[in-house]
């Protein structure tokens, strides 16, 4: 059982490593024994985190990348392969919201700039299809690999305020459906896409929508979403860790085209 869970020397790849849910995620399986790449804009933090883990005996590399260049994230599979050999695993955890692109009263729909509605769907969306397509080619050529985007509750339910990010995530589950049967089809049966759809999180990105800043106290948005989730509390990083081990590993090698929801019952919970 412990081998089929494995995810011992598999070479796991990153985007928005150095971010607060998926900096735990690379944590985790560094611990677990994969070699992992951190790819992220801020270099001084995936490079900060790189050096923990290797300062512990961890496998660990750290790379700059926009990855809505194409053309920087070509350069960071090359640069893994020169370290690692092969990429086994890729996660599509770059992402993100802005406070400008949400309309949270007073601010209204109507008001929303459409360069902030564009940067938080390239982010999430763009920035997922662009790495899969440099690394889904390199896993087409090895004929094995797998695929894991970063969805949200969002994409079960739109949630109020927040159009572009749910408009986005909502793509990224169709995009995991389309991808899977094209890679299992067109590429290899032994490539598998999946994705991971975390319920309420604090980040930075949604802090600003759920605590308030003053007080430190539930905001009345940050309430409800307690309110709505029968667990009663919001989602701690390490919670991921298990889904996130179970896609990537031999464990689920007959699983692909999913998005599983780990989200404390809100996606389960009518409200009454």
């Amino acid at each position: 059982m412990n081998k089929l869970f494995s995810v011992k020397d598999k070479c796991v790849v990153v985007t928005g490593g150095a971010g607060i849910l998926c900096q735990q995620m690379v944590i985790d399986l560094a611990e677990a024994g994969a070699r992992v790449c951190i790819v992220d804009h801020d270099k001084e933090h995936a490079e900060t985190l790189a050096k923990s883990l290797v300062d512990k005996g961890y496998e660990a590399l750290a790379l700059y990348a926009d990855i809505l260049d194409k053309g920087l994230v070509e350069e960071t599979l090359t640069k893994t392969i020169e370290a690692f050999g092969k990429v086994d695993v890729l996660v599509n955890g770059a992402g993100g919201n802005r406070k400008d692109a949400t309309c949270s009263p007073p601010d209204t729909f109507f008001d929303i700039p459409d360069e902030a509605i564009k940067s938080v769907f390239d982010l999430n969306f763009i920035g997922s299809v662009l790495p899969s397509q440099v690394y889904g080619k390199h896993m087409a050529d090895n004929g094995e690999g797998v695929i894991i985007n970063i969805s949200s509750m969002n994409a079960f339910r739109p949630l109020t305020n927040i159009a572009a990010y749910s408009a986005a995530k909502a793509a990224i589950s169709n995009f995991t459906q389309w991808l899977s049967t094209y890679m299992a089809q067109r590429c290899s049966p032994r490539i598998r896409v999946n994705a991971i759809a975390p319920g309420f999180f604090l980040t930075n990105q949604n802090r600003f929508l759920l605590i308030d800043e003053k007080s430190g106290e539930l905001t009345k948005r940050g309430q409800q979403i307690i309110d709505h989730t029968p667990m009663g509390e919001f989602g701690k990083p390490e919670d991921l860790t298990g889904v996130l081990m179970w896609l990537i590993s031999d464990a689920s090698r007959f699983v692909t085209g999913i998005v599983v929801p780990v989200d404390g019952g809100f996606s389960a919970y009518s409200g009454v």
